[in-house]
C-alpha cells in the first residue's frame, strides 16, 4: 500500500510537486536560472503541467490556471489526474517518494493529488514470477500546516479499501469463490474491527432463500450469505444504513450460456458489488466513522452444471413471492432480491445496492458514471449525487415510472425475471423494487466496475468504483451534512 503522510516542511532531496499560478515567484521555490527560463518557455507555449528532471530528483509544476474554467468537482478531478501523471513519472524513474507543496490557499487540491497518485500506483501483479514489475513509489508526503493527520489517515484508509476491492475483483474465480470470498470478508472484519457472520447453505435452506439457492443449483461450490455490521458506540443514526452487494463470483449465464469472447471472459468481475460492500465497511471501520452500517453480500457462481435452474422454472423467493425464470443469465437480481427482503428485519433508514447487473446500463452511459434508480427520497438522492460528483463517480438517475413494472408481469407467477428488449436496466430495477418496503437506491455499476483500458488513476480492469462514493456519503452523514 502507498503510504500517505503530512508534514510542515519540505525535504529538498526528494521529488516535489509545486502547485501554483502563473504569477509565481519562481526563485522562491528554489529554481535555478536555467530552470526558470525553461518554465517561462513552457508557459509561453500554454503548458500547465511542467516536469523538470534534475537527474537525482523530479520537480513538477502544476498551474491552477488549467482548471480555472471548471467547476469545483472537475477541478478536483483534474488534480487527481495530475497525481496519476506524477505517479507514472516517479515509477518510470524508479524513485520511491515525492512530496506536494503549494504557496496558495489549497487543501482539498493537495489531498486530491495524493489520492490520484496513490490510486494510480495500484498494481495486481501477484501471479507474475518477475517481481521487478513492482512499482517503486512507496510514500507520498503532503506539505501543509492546514491538513490534519486525521484527514490524511482517512485518505490512506480509503485508498487501501479501494485497492482491496480491486484485488477481490481482479482475482480469478479459481481463487475467489463464494466460500473464499466470505473468508476474505471475515479477514477484513477482523482487521478493521467490525462483525462478520457467514450463513452457510444449510442455514440458507432453512431461511428458504430461493433466489440465491436457485442460482447456486448449477454449482458444486455452496453459496454463502455474509452479514457485516459496524456499530460504533456513539452512532449518529438510530436506524442502520444498509449496503447490499451482488456477489456472483463468476457468471457463465447458466443454461442461458453467455457467448465468448467479450462476454464471459471477464465475468470474474460480477462480484464487484460485493467488493464495494465489504471494502466500504473496511474503510469506515478503520476511520472510526460514527455511523451504524450493515452490509449484506449473497454469493455464488452461476453455472450450467449439476441440477442448474432452467428457463421456465418458478422460484419461491425468501419473502414468499414467486418468480418465473425466463433467462438464467438474469441471476444477479435473484440474489439481490433475497438480500433486500432480508434487509427489512433491520428497519433501515436507507438501503443501497451495488451490482454489475445489466449490459443495458453499460450500453447507456459506458464507464463514465453509475446508473441509479429507486425509492429513496430526494434529500437522500441529492446527498448521494453530491458525493458522486465530489469523488467523480457520478450518478445518472434513470426514470422509474410505474409503466416499466408492466414489462415484468408473468402469466404464471408474481413476476418474471426479465422484461424484454427495452429498458433492461430499469426493468431490472423494477424487479428489485418488488422486494423493498424502505427507502432504497439501486446502483448498476456494470459500466465502470471493470474496464478494458487504463483510465488515469482508475487503471485498467477492476476500478473499485463505489467505495469512494459511499465513504464520502457516510462520512458526511456522520458529520450531519
Amino acid at each position: 500500500m502507498t503510504k500517505i503522510t503530512v508534514s510542515n516542511k519540505l525535504d529538498p532531496k526528494i521529488s516535489t510537486l509545486f502547485i501554483t499560478n502563473k504569477k509565481a515567484k519562481w526563485e522562491a521555490f528554489g529554481f535555478e536560472k536555467d530552470e526558470i527560463t525553461y518554465i517561462l518557455k513552457k508557459l509561453a507555449a500554454d503548458e500547465n503541467f511542467i516536469l523538470i528532471n534534475r537527474f537525482n530528483q523530479l520537480v513538477f509544476v502544476q498551474l491552477i490556471e488549467e482548471f480555472e474554467s471548471k467547476d469545483k468537482y472537475e477541478k478536483l478531478e483534474g488534480f487527481r489526474k495530475a497525481g496519476d501523471k506524477i505517479a507514472n513519472a516517479i515509477n518510470q524513474h524508479k524513485y520511491t517518494d515525492f512530496q506536494i507543496s503549494t504557496s496558495l490557499s489549497l487543501n482539498s487540491e493537495l489531498t486530491a493529488v495524493a489520492e490520484g497518485a496513490a490510486l494510480s500506483n495500484y498494481q495486481f501483479i501477484k501471479y507474475f514470477s518477475d517481481k521487478k514489475k513492482s512499482n517503486s513509489l512507496k510514500e507520498i508526503s503532503i506539505s501543509s500546516t492546514k491538513i490534519s493527520k486525521t484527514d490524511v489517515e482517512h485518505l490512506e484508509y480509503l485508498v487501501d479499501a479501494v485497492c482491496r476491492a480491486r484485488d477481490l475483483v481482479n482475482e480469478p474465480q479459481n481463487v475467489i469463490n463464494a466460500v473464499s470470498f466470505a473468508n476474505e470478508m471475515k479477514k477484513m472484519g477482523k482487521e478493521a474491527n467490525f462483525k462478520v457472520e457467514v450463513l452457510n447453505k444449510k442455514q440458507l435452506e432453512s431461511l428458504k432463500m430461493g433466489g440465491l439457492l436457485s442460482v447456486n443449483l448449477g454449482s458444486k461450490i455452496p453459496p454463502t450469505f455474509t452479514i457485516m455490521e459496524y456499530k460504533p458506540a456513539k452512532s449518529k443514526n438510530k436506524n442502520p444504513l444498509i449496503i447490499v452487494g451482488k456477489g456472483v463470483v463468476y457468471d457463465t449465464g447458466g443454461l442461458s450460456l453467455k457467448p465468448t469472447p467479450n462476454s464471459m471472459d471477464t465475468m470474474k468481475c460480477d462480484m464487484a458489488g460485493g467488493a464495494v460492500a465489504c471494502a466500504t465497511m473496511f474503510a469506515i471501520a478503520k476511520a472510526k466513522i460514527p455511523y451504524h452500517v450493515i452490509a449484506l453480500v449473497p454469493a455464488t457462481d452461476n453455472r450450467p452444471g449439476e441440477n442448474a435452474y432452467t428457463p421456465g422454472d418458478v422460484i419461491t423467493m425468501y419473502d414468499g413471492q414467486t418468480v418465473e425464470v425466463l433467462n438464467t443469465d438474469a441471476e444477479g437480481r435473484m440474489l439481490l432480491a433475497d438480500a433486500l427482503s432480508y434487509a427489512k428485519k433491520y428497519k433501515p433508514e436507507l438501503v443501497v445496492d451495488f451490482a454489475t447487473l445489466t449490459g443495458a446500463a453499460a450500453a447507456a452511459i459506458g464507464q463514465y458514471g453509475i446508473v441509479c434508480m429507486g425509492t429513496a427520497n430526494e434529500i437522500q438522492k441529492n446527498k448521494l449525487k453530491e458525493s458522486g460528483k465530489n469523488v467523480h463517480e457520478r450518478l445518472v438517475e434513470f426514470p422509474f415510472w410505474g409503466d416499466y413494472a408492466d414489462l415484468i408481469k408473468s402469466e404464471i407467477a408474481d413476476m418474471k425475471n426479465i422484461g424484454g428488449p427495452v429498458a433492461g436496466a430499469i426493468t431490472a430495477g423494477k424487479f428489485l423494487e418488488k422486494f423493498v418496503d424502505f427507502p432504497w437506491l439501486h446502483f448498476d455499476i456494470a459500466g465502470p466496475a471493470f474496464i478494458n483500458r487504463a483510465d488515469s488513476y482508475r487503471g485498467k480492469n477492476a476500478t473499485g468504483v463505489g467505495v469512494r462514493l459511499m465513504f464520502d456519503f457516510i462520512k458526511k452523514l456522520a458529520q450531519g451534512k
